[in-house]
């Protein structure tokens, strides 16, 4: 029997998921978490083998953040990634994060039932249109961007100015401002709304 964790902050996806994976024989979900901490503290009460992960947690912190700290237990479960997002930051933060797998919501449910299974058994597992952004980052000709320029450019998204970005970033002003022309170089603008613009378009970072 394979135990799994489900933390999203949506109840009617939540309540959905469970009546899909406990209608197979071997799965079983042994509890539900909306948010982070109700997440670390499920996963260390109940000891699943397998949490699926919304990146989407409400105002603390998210998926990604919950992943890495999930992933640093002394005894940790496999994460399978299950969100709505497929931009190239969130599928690069959530493996760097420890990520087993990447799913998406619109996967079918015998794609689910095996992208679990699968999980449970330390396999990588990743949506059709995951591997297909990942197999597009490794043969794309030209310079590529790094995985800190991919997180950049979702700050910059944000409206960060230099400054707030060097404190996020824990580096000098300096540092931030080569990593924008290393990014306007490689995406062939010369502008932070170019670049956001740009990134938006090719599916690196979400709108």
């Amino acid at each position: 029997m394979i135990r799994i964790a489900l933390v999203d902050d949506h109840p009617v996806v939540r309540t959905g998921l469970r009546a899909l994976l406990e209608g197979q024989d071997d799965l079983t979900v042994v509890g539900e978490a909306s948010d982070s901490a109700a997440a670390l503290d499920l996963v260390r009460r109940t000891g699943p083998e397998v949490v699926l992960m919304d990146l989407n947690l409400g105002g603390g912190p998210d998926g990604i953040a919950t992943t890495t700290e999930l992933r640093a237990l002394p005894e940790p479960p496999q994460v399978l990634v299950l969100t709505t997002y497929d931009t190239e930051s969130d599928i690069l933060a959530a493996m760097d994060a420890g990520a087993a797998g990447y799913l998406l919501k619109d996967a079918p449910p015998e794609e689910l039932f095996r992208a679990v299974r699968a999980t449970a058994r330390g396999e990588t597992v990743l949506a059709p249109t995951v591997a297909a952004t990942l197999v597009r980052r490794a043969s794309t000709p030209g310079p590529v961007l790094t995985e800190r320029e991919v997180e950049i450019l979702g700050l910059l998204a944000d409206g960060l100015p230099n400054k707030e970005l060097a404190k996020r970033l824990f580096v000098s002003e300096a540092t931030v401002k080569s990593h924008l022309a290393h990014i306007y170089g490689k995406l062939g603008v010369d502008s932070r709304t170019g670049a956001v613009s740009k990134a938006i378009e090719q599916r690196i970072i979400r709108r």
